[in-house]
């Protein structure tokens, strides 16, 4: 495979630099070595982009033909779809993600998934008519519209971008809006490799889709969020750059979409078969924990603890990780070494706080480079406890015993965050009775997996505002319009 990645943005329909030619380096987490350069972004830059945008919504027919809007996007779809082997390794070197990861999630499920939004363009009811209703003596019939809701900020995180850019450019487009996506200064060329396609193999129209890529995130997001010609801003990452997003969003007013950060509970209940499903337990390491719906507490009966976790002990020790270009690891490394430093303290944290680390417990030392941390499971955890409260986003299992039903289901809804969770049990109608008690926006019960462009992603609490995928993520992009007409 040859990766040809894009260092340009793109604003207003052409791949531009940043202004002054300012760049910055894209690091590889794994080997720290530069993988090439990349825009640096200012503010005015991210202001041109704004601008484009707006005038794109404002003056040109995106917003009103649906037609054109679906023929564009089906083009982008087969422009990722015929160079995705080039994308390929440029998804692995940036991101740090295990490479059979973007035969799926980070990569090729995400362009197949894309069709959904396109198809939504004629499956969707755009405008119903409510019937006749009399006011004031006034006999009127009344029409509910559906329209894009304008500008739409997109910011997008580094743990999976690829899918997440997708996730929010495809329902934005298909829904008439127009956009400024501004990557993760750690995996830009996710962006910009799109960039580049629309610019060069679609007729989408300059200034419907804008780059910006920037080593500070801060000041140009600080820029878009409140800029008052954005209508919209969609954010996933942490929950404290989300609650400054909806501060900024405020003063203007505009809609904010937030998916933010995670705790989420797996309980396993006495009655379930722990041979067939705790071995699955160090999938909470696939790509290195960095996932903000991971299952990253695992709840077991104190009646069957120490029987559970010797289960577990085993899952985590032949946990395959390392160089995320060979196909039998499922993780690689952390993004950067902020974020290495930032897994390894609240790993000694854990360990001061008196939980017991069985399994890893600090840098993967046998890599001679790269951003590493050992797959760690942690035991007898305390619920209240920071590693049992607060997300690490790196491979770290808290293991917390329960007493029963009742005790588990406390344990799992003690958290700012609802974001996630799984029951497991030996009675289905049990399991869903526990999952239906859970304060998180998905449940996997029994192993059922609730991921689908179709389905609703979003959190309760702390993890977020709004839903992603699903009708509810594509209406997050429209507004609503009613119309009084006469009746006859």
């Amino acid at each position: 495979m040859t990766s040809t990645f894009e260092p340009r943005m793109l604003i207003d329909g052409a791949l531009v630099e940043a202004e002054g030619g300012a760049t910055y380096d894209n690091v590889n987490p794994a080997t720290e070595e530069v993988i090439g350069p990349v825009a640096d972004a200012g503010v005015n830059d991210m202001q041109r982009a704004i601008r484009a945008a707006r005038r794109a919504f404002d003056e040109t027919d995106w917003a009103t033909d649906r037609a054109f809007r679906k023929a564009c996007l089906v083009q982008l779809r087969e422009a990722l779809e015929k160079h995705k082997e080039e994308l390929r390794p440029q998804i692995v070197a940036e991101v740090g993600a295990p490479i059979a990861l973007t035969y799926a999630i980070q990569q090729d499920t995400c362009i197949e998934d894309m069709q959904w939004d396109i198809d939504m363009i004629d499956r969707y009811e755009w405008e119903r008519e409510l019937g006749v209703h009399e006011f004031f003596g006034l006999r009127s019939n009344r029409l509910v519209v559906r329209e894009p809701i304008g500008v739409a900020g997109l910011i997008t995180p580094w743990n999976f971008p690829f899918m997440l850019n997708l996730s929010k450019l495809t329902p934005a487009l298909a829904a008439g809006c127009t956009v400024v996506l501004k990557p993760a200064p750690d995996t830009p060329y996710s962006a910009t490799w799109i960039g580049r396609l629309v610019a060069q193999e679609t007729d989408i129209p300059p200034g419907v889709v804008n780059v910006v890529t920037s080593a500070d995130p801060a000041a140009v997001g600080e820029e878009l969020t409140g800029s008052p010609l954005v209508d919209m801003i969609s954010f996933t990452g942490s929950t404290a750059v989300g609650k400054r997003i909806a501060e900024r969003g405020a003063a203007t007013l505009k809609r904010v979409f937030l998916e933010l950060g995670g705790k989420s509970a797996n309980i396993v209940l006495d009655d379930a078969d722990f041979s067939a499903v705790l071995p699955g337990t160090g999938m909470v390491c696939m790509h290195s924990g960095q996932g903000c719906a991971i299952t990253t507490r695992l709840l077991l009966p104190r009646s069957r603890y120490d029987e559970g976790v010797e289960i577990v002990r085993q899952a985590f020790e032949q946990f395959p990780y390392g160089d995320p270009t060979d196909f039998a690891n499922m993780a690689g490394p952390l993004v950067n070494a902020k974020q290495r430093e930032r897994v390894l303290g609240y790993i000694e944290k854990g360990k001061a706080e008196g939980a017991r680390c069985l399994v890893g417990g600090g840098p993967a030392t046998q890599f001679e480079r790269g951003y590493f941390v050992q797959p760690t499971l942690f035991v007898d955890v305390d619920p209240d406890s920071t590693i049992a409260q607060e997300e690490i986003f790196g491979p770290v299992l808290a293991v917390i015993p329960y007493e029963d039903d009742d005790d588990a289901v406390r344990i799992a809804n003690n958290s700012r965050y609802g974001l996630s969770g799984s029951v497991s049990s030996g009675s289905l109608d049990r399991a869903l009775a526990v999952a239906r008690r859970i304060r998180t926006g998905t449940v996997s019960v029994n192993g059922g997996q609730w991921y689908g462009p179709d389905s609703p992603f979003g959190g309760y609490k702390e993890s977020g505002l709004g839903r992603e995928h699903g009708v509810q993520g594509f209406e997050e992009y429209l507004e609503t319009k009613t119309i009084g007409l006469p009746a006859s």
